[in-house]
This record gives C-alpha cells, structure tokens and sequence, in this order.
C-alpha cells in the first residue's frame, strides 16, 4: 500500500470521487442530498454520484430521475434501478462494482445515505484527509442531529465483554468497562476508530480491490462493521473526520432508528446479521458467548428496571426476538434472503440507519 509523494500530492488536487446514495423511498430527501452536493461536485469537477433505487416500488426511481434531469445534474449524477430490493451492502455493490471494472476506476468511493444533507466543505474535507492519509483505507464524517447538534459519536469494534456492558447498563460496569464498549465519543479532532457510521463513508479504491466488495449476506445493519473490520485485517486503517460534516435524519426508511421515534420492535433481519456478523468474523462458540454475556446483562437490567420503576424503553419483544435469533440456538451463518432466493412479499425496506 506505500503512496509516493508524487501520487499524494496527485490525490490532493485531482483526486476522483464516486459519490454512491442507495435509496428505498425516500425520493425528496435523496433530492435534497443531491442539492447539497451539487456545488462541491462542480468545484471538484473529478466527482460523480450514482444513486441506486432499490426497487421503491412508490415511484421514487421516476421522481428522482425526473429532478436529475430538470435540475440538470444530468452531467454529474445518474440513477441506477436494481433489479432487487437486496439491501445495504447490495445496493452500493450495484454501483461499486461496474466502477471498478469498467476502465479507470474512482480513487475514492462516498458512500452516503439519502437522508443526509451535506455540509460546505464535506468532500473536500473527507478526501483531502485521506489524501493526506495514504494508510486511511476508511473515513467516516463527522455527523449533526437535524438542530446541528453533534452527534459525535464512532465505534470500537463488538466485543463479548462489550455485549455485557450493553445488556447490563449499569453506571458503574459502564465506566469499568469503558474500553469494550461499542460506541465510542469524539471531540472535533479526526482520530484512528475501528469503524465509523455507513451514513457517510469514504472508502479508498484499494480497500476494495483489497477486501472485495461490501457483504451482500447483509441485508441491514453489521455491513459496515464487517467491512471496516475486513479492511483492518487486511492493514487498513480507518478514521473519523469531523471536517467532512453531514447532516443525518436517521431512520427514515426502516423507522428503526432515529430520536424522534419510540422504541419500535427490532426485525429479524437486525437479529440475522447481528449474528451473521459473529460467527462469520469470530466463529459460533464465542457468538455464542457474547450472547450468554448479553442475556445475563440484560436478565439483571430487566430486574433493575422493575425494582427501580424505570421506564421501559427498550424494544418490544427484544429478549423473545435475541433468543430465537441467537447463536446459542441457531449454529448457521445467516443469508440475505432478497439477494440468494426470491424476493418475497416480505422484504422490507433497505435504506440504512
């Protein structure tokens, strides 16, 4: 992976970018994201940007093209339909992979999501870091609330002695294990994380051409996780960038996450990759560990909540769902079923977070 001075200096000036949105009905805000890219694509003129529709079936693909055309973003941005409505990690694959075989490929893939909104400065912030960077394989931005609150937060990579920490939420654990846990808070300054939100995502070409595309075994959530840890397997380093800033409204198409939602009960494909993602990456007996860890932490905060009357915000049904997903019960590694078999009636929706 060595970079020459003469190849950095190349990446500062002239380095190119493809900008990647997957979208699953959100058309205005996907218009939105291209309105805020629009000027920072012209003043870096080596910026592309392909959105994927996967398969929205409300139309979203035809608004979303109509905008492309009308606003005249045609030169710089094209709309891609997948053939299936296969997920995260499917829908970037979709635009990544063509890129990367068809003649001279993008020094830096972006792969951000519909509902964001990017801030002045935001490209050249994330590329000229990594730029700067050559063993920065990954750079997540820095991320804003809608009310330009920070949100600042990246990740240490899951752990079993972290899933205690999450099921237990005790202060006092918490604080002990602090170095296990998973979210990890920033301050404005970039630094090294183990891996970064897949809201807003600059990926180096090599890491690609390195790891391989992004797990299509995903179907929503773990994807990033996993790529960023098969990318630091392979000596890839990955940073969180506060000057490349994102505004994120989270959750708009699964409604799963995001602050201005009650708790809503976690789908089974959260539960399927959560445990494809451990027994793929540290096999089934320490899944199956972390789970006995999490259980027992949860078991004891479900007693605490009761005993203390606090109020009950967690999912519904979360220790029902966990159990029946778990790795304790269920030895297999789970597939995307959108992308290996028929989509089914019962897909749901893939745009992330």
């Amino acid at each position: 992976m060595p970079h020459t001075q003469a190849t950095t200096h190349r990446m500062k000036t002239d380095a190119s970018v493809l900008v990647v949105i997957v979208n699953y009905r959100t058309a205005a805000l996907v218009v939105d994201c291209l309105r805020s890219l629009q000027d920072q694509v012209l003043a870096h003129g080596n910026t592309r940007v392909t959105v994927v529709d996967n398969v929205s079936g409300d139309g979203s693909a035809d608004v979303i093209d109509a905008a492309i055309h009308d606003s005249g973003w045609a030169p710089w941005a094209t709309l891609v339909r997948a053939p299936l409505n296969g997920g995260f990690a499917y829908g970037n694959n979709v635009a990544v992979r063509p890129a990367l075989q068809g003649g001279p490929a993008p020094d830096f893939f972006w792969l951000l999501n519909p509902d964001t909104v990017v801030q002045p400065g935001a490209l050249q912030g994330l590329v000229g870091f990594a730029s700067e960077h050559p063993e920065a394989g990954i750079c997540g931005s820095g991320i804003d609330d809608p009310d330009g609150t920070p949100w600042p937060y990246a990740f240490r990579f899951p752990s079993a002695i972290g899933n205690l920490e999450s099921g237990l939420r005790l202060g006092v654990v918490t604080r002990l294990l602090k170095r296990w846990t998973v979210a990890q808070r920033m301050n404005d300054q970039p630094a090294r994380v183990d891996w970064v939100s897949g809201c807003s995502m600059l990926v180096r070409r090599q890491v690609f051409e390195t790891v391989g595309l992004m797990d299509e075994g995903f179907f929503l959530y773990f994807e990033e996780t996993d790529f960023c840890l098969a990318a630091q397997r392979a000596g890839w380093q990955c940073w969180f960038t506060p000057a490349g800033r994102v505004t994120h409204i989270s959750g708009q198409s699964t409604g799963v996450t995001g602050s201005q939602t009650a708790a809503k009960r976690l789908p089974a494909y959260w539960h399927e990759s959560r445990r494809r993602y451990w027994i793929k990456n540290h096999g089934r007996a320490h899944a199956a560990l972390a789970d006995v860890l999490w259980l027992a932490g949860f078991v004891l905060w479900r007693m605490r909540r009761v005993i203390q009357r606090k109020a009950d915000t967690d999912p519904p049904h979360l220790l029902r769902d966990f159990v029946r997903h778990s790795a304790l019960l269920r030895g297999d590694l789970p597939v995307n079923r959108a992308v290996f078999a028929d989509v089914s009636a019962a897909a749901t929706p893939t745009t992330p977070r």
